[in-house]
């Protein structure tokens, strides 16, 4: 039978609930469990497609396609596991579902209803996704971790709280366990934790019918023993079982922040937890302990500039900056990101803002090494081609993905070819020299769902820097996510004046990766290698830009 741990949050969204429900996997599987995880969204989306990155964070792209939430990028990269589509439920799915039922007719004449017809499809889901194996090898899951997304109380989440209420006792006692995330806030001057919006949060909670075996408290500082005292007699948990997880240098330090509060040890006597006589996870645990420790006693620093078009929300870009971090920490480098917004590169920004464009000029001039990630739309666009163009005439290491594979080729084209009107059909539809055009099995009508998606295998076609960080091999998978292609008509004339093509789909018809003669590191890939960073196993492509960039050899 599947344990389940159901993660919820209370008083503010945003407060950690997917690194939470991730370390407790991480732990879970040291153990020696097989451990899949399963994230809630009560959004009316069908999937996170068409959300703004500024609005919803990163919109991370699976194996098979599915564009989902960021947090099952967490879960991929701490469990080391490839997720599904269906690992992520929203209410667009759920009523999607359901309704298609009733057009078929299959509830038979009855009245279609949110009790008990959306909340048993909520738990038929659950069920049928937490048997399904995530991690290369054939076992199911001894456990599934839930993350309910948004806050408890919220309107949207109402029918995935009754579907858990009544999940628990579909499953039984010992399978079903609650993890209650709540923020303890500082107030005033003094620094008194406050205890009152956790109180509530959790008495709303058994309102509806679910009562948490654990409630992590996250706050600013260590949470006081009195505190914790408090939160235990007003919520009805041991004090054993109320953590205090407050800020830490790094999210690397979280689960060892949970085992050293003996996290394991509650789990396997709620759920009467079984550990397993062979563990083929056991190094797992030794070896993120080894990478925390290490982090504080990084001294040699990179600097990349990261410029972008989301840079006042981070978590736009968060499997990049994962992505860079894990490759300097493997080098054992001190990652040091500097967040550039591409619009303060151009030329209109001198004149409407001049200290912005001098401050993120001087900013770009001062990094080792300079990284254009993917997006979608046309403002910043003549910033990054700057950054880029400021890159390969300067000798300074470069790594664009997606977008800026596309933006390379166009500076190139503007600056190397002397076509100085280049452009993608994404931002001027009847350019003269379109360099980058729309592939022609998309759907120009419907935005969700309709790209180039997924896990596609991609060939590289020469000796190359790309293939020796690949390990000398010629063909590899990677993720992707785009509309827009490199026109094959420009190729050849590209090629000759220096720019290679080494990396092509399949069928060679389609540009993959980029890489420049005669320049330390100047490489870009239509793909987002970033997807698939963990961290015992950085991307080959970001751990060659931070070696380039440090000045390292690549061999």
């Amino acid at each position: 039978m599947v344990k389940y741990i159901l993660v919820t949050g209370g008083v503010i969204s945003g407060i950690g609930k997917g690194v939470i429900a991730s370390s407790t996997g991480l732990l879970l599987k040291s153990y020696g469990l097989h451990v899949t995880a399963i994230k809630i969204d009560p959004y009316l989306n069908i999937d996170a497609g068409t959300l703004s990155p500024l609005d919803h964070g990163e919109v991370f792209t699976l194996d098979d396609g599915g564009e989902v939430d960021l947090d099952l990028g967490n879960y991929e990269r701490f469990l080391d596991v490839t997720l599904t589509r269906d690992n992520n439920i929203t209410t667009g799915k759920i009523y999607k579902e359901v309704i298609e039922k009733e057009r078929r007719g299959d509830y038979l004449g009855k009245t279609v209803q949110v009790v008990p017809h959306i909340t048993e499809a909520i738990q038929d889901w659950i069920q049928r996704v937490s048997r399904v194996p995530v991690d290369g090898t054939n076992s199911k899951p001894d456990v599934c971790i839930i993350e309910l997304g948004g806050t408890v109380g919220d309107i949207e989440s109402a029918p995935f709280v009754e579907a858990m209420r009544q999940f628990q006792f579909r499953v039984g006692h010992e399978n079903f366990c609650l993890i209650h995330v709540s923020l303890v806030p500082v107030v005033g001057s003094v620094g008194e934790q406050k205890t009152k919006p956790t109180q509530s949060g959790v008495r709303d909670l058994r309102g509806l019918g679910l009562s948490p075996d654990i409630i992590a408290c996250r706050c600013t500082n260590e949470v006081d023993d009195a505190v914790r005292s408090k939160i235990s007699m007003f919520c009805h948990v041991p004090p054993s079982q109320v953590l205090s997880v407050p800020d830490c240098p790094s999210v690397y330090h979280i689960p060892l922040l949970l085992e050293s509060q003996n996290l394991l040890s509650i789990l396997e006597q709620r759920l009467n937890l079984k550990r397993p006589v062979e563990n083929p996870f056991q190094d797992l645990f030794p070896k993120w302990i080894e990478i925390a420790n290490s982090l504080p006693l990084l001294e040699s620093k990179v600097t990349i500039a990261l410029v972008g078009k989301y840079t006042h929300l981070k978590d736009s870009y968060i499997s990049v900056s994962k992505a860079l971090n894990h490759a300097a920490v493997a080098e054992k480098l001190k990652l040091e990101i500097k967040w550039i917004e591409a619009s303060d590169l151009e030329e209109n920004s001198k004149v409407e803002n001049l200290s912005a464009y001098n401050d993120a000029w001087e900013l770009l001039k001062s990094v080792n090494g300079i990284l254009v990630p993917g997006g979608f739309g046309e403002r910043g666009t003549e910033g990054k081609i700057s950054a880029i163009k400021y890159a390969r005439e300067n000798n300074v290491p470069y790594l664009g993905i997606c977008l800026g594979l596309q933006l390379a080729v166009i500076e190139f084209a503007r600056h190397v070819l002397n076509l100085r009107d280049a452009h993608s059909t994404e931002f001027v539809q009847d350019a003269k020299n379109p360099i980058v055009i729309f592939m022609p099995e998309i759907s120009k009508t419907h935005l969700g769902g309709t790209m180039r998606l997924g896990s596609r295998p991609t060939k590289i076609v020469s000796e190359s820097k790309s293939k020796k960080l690949y390990g000398n091999v010629e063909l590899i998978h990677e993720r992707h996510r785009h509309r827009f292609e490199i026109n094959p008509k420009y190729i050849e004339e590209l090629e000759k004046h220096g720019m290679k093509f080494v990396g092509k789909d399949e069928n060679h018809e389609r540009m993959e990766i980029i890489e420049l003669d005669n320049h330390p590191f100047f490489l870009a890939a239509q793909f987002h290698p970033e997807y698939l960073t963990r961290p015992l196993k950085p991307c080959p492509l970001f751990k060659g830009f931070i070696r380039a960039s440090k000045g390292i050899p690549l061999d």
